[in-house]
């Protein structure tokens, strides 16, 4: 059964460009892991401080090697400083 998150990470004024960067190398990593099957980056219009990734995860296992990553550890240690507090992460159902 997959596993659907949504998370959201918003920029310190002035860094979002920066930022950006750091998450489009998560994109590139992480499409490249075998459970997953979605992994898009949206930034938000009326935002652009603001980021939402909406992901979609074969099973536990998968989303559980994904966390465990070095580059997502590298993502969180390397960009406490321009992101503005917390990464939200929400696991959602699509509703159909």
């Amino acid at each position: 059964m997959s596993i659907y998150l949504t998370a959201l990470i918003k920029s310190k004024p002035g860094q979002a460009e920066v930022l950006k960067q750091h998450l489009l190398e998560l994109v590139s990593h992480s499409t490249q892991e075998v459970a997953c099957l979605q992994y898009d980056l949206h930034q938000v219009d009326t935002d652009p401080d603001m980021y939402i990734f909406h992901e979609e995860w074969s099973d536990a296992e998968g989303l559980a090697f994904h966390n465990a990553q070095p580059h997502i550890q590298a993502f969180i240690n390397n960009t406490y400083d321009l992101r503005d507090g917390d990464i939200i992460i929400y696991k959602t159902q699509p509703v159909r």
